[in-house]
């Protein structure tokens, strides 16, 4: 990655925390794991072959020898460690988005980002790579595979970049929130649902627009972690959110469009609720589930 062109800017002097990066996951749990910028490959074989997505995420539980533990990070403690380390970027989005979420949300429960290569057993089963960023709502915790960016994003035209990166980290984070108000577990008592107004595609809809609230508070916070958001990385964030939009991958997928099988929103209802979130930056606009037309 070419740090000049595609990073945002960091303040150099910022303190990093990198105890909010994790290290293995636990057993198998109950719960289902909830993509959202994320779970590509897995989607786009549900589409194709009609099986829940869900049920990868479910399997025997696996050691979880390719997870990072804290101590990799150990040095990433300030933003100048970015340009010397840029995997300290992580350590970033991670801090600017729990710093916002500890501000916004009375009550908070503050988690950890969890990286890993190849393979991990978390809380929700055992996850591959394949599976991209997630969130597990058994633990708490999300969990990135770091070769999601470099491998399966511009497979689906993104352009990339951090701005891009951060957006999916923010909208994992979103489905945290949602754990914690009770709204996922609301949504998930319903069953696996699919469609363009499902419960399901609401859920990450109202991620979306958590992750548009965040990177409203970053782009107006001068003195946090992320110093600047230009209107590059808005650019970047929005095409992020448009290439994981479900009518764009059955398109790459399929050949066809089926809103019948949406579990994630269009293209355009992603890129509305990212910018509603951004443009008002209030989380109390991000009701997806009040909202009659979603985009």
């Amino acid at each position: 990655m070419d740090r000049k062109v595609r990073a945002v800017q960091y303040n150099s002097g910022a303190q990093l925390d990198p105890s909010q990066m994790g290290g293995g996951g636990g057993g198998r749990g109950g719960a289902i794991a909830v993509g959202g910028g994320a779970s590509i490959l897995v989607i786009i074989l549900a589409m194709l072959f009609g099986f829940d997505p869900g049920a990868l995420l479910g399997g025997a539980q696996a050691p979880a020898g390719g997870a990072t533990t804290s101590s990799e990070y150990a040095n990433c403690r300030t933003g100048a460690d970015i340009q010397a380390n840029p995997e300290c970027r992580y350590v970033a989005y991670t801090n600017s988005i729990q710093s916002y979420w500890q501000q916004a949300l009375p009550g908070y429960e503050m988690t950890k980002t969890v990286t890993f290569d190849g393979v991990i057993s978390t809380g929700c089963g055992q996850a591959t790579a394949d599976v991209g960023p997630f969130y597990c709502p058994a633990d708490h915790l999300v969990y990135l595979d770091k070769s999601f960016f470099a491998t399966q994003m511009p497979q689906l035209g993104a352009q990339g970049g951090d701005a891009a990166e951060a957006y999916v980290i923010a909208h994992e984070y979103g489905h945290h929130i949602q754990n914690l108000t009770g709204q996922m577990a609301k949504v998930q008592s319903g069953g696996q649902q699919a469609g363009a107004n499902s419960p399901q595609v609401r859920l990450e809809l109202q991620a979306d627009c958590y992750a548009g609230v965040w990177l409203r508070f970053a782009a107006g916070d001068p003195n946090g972690i992320i110093s600047e958001v230009t209107q590059d990385d808005l650019d970047r964030s929005v095409q992020a959110a448009e290439v994981v939009g479900d009518d764009h991958i059955q398109r790459m997928s399929a050949g066809r469009v089926d809103p019948s099988q949406w579990t994630h929103g269009s293209s355009e209802m992603r890129r509305t609720w990212l910018a509603k979130g951004f443009n008002t930056g209030d989380p109390n606009q991000c009701n997806t589930f009040a909202a009659g037309a979603l985009a």
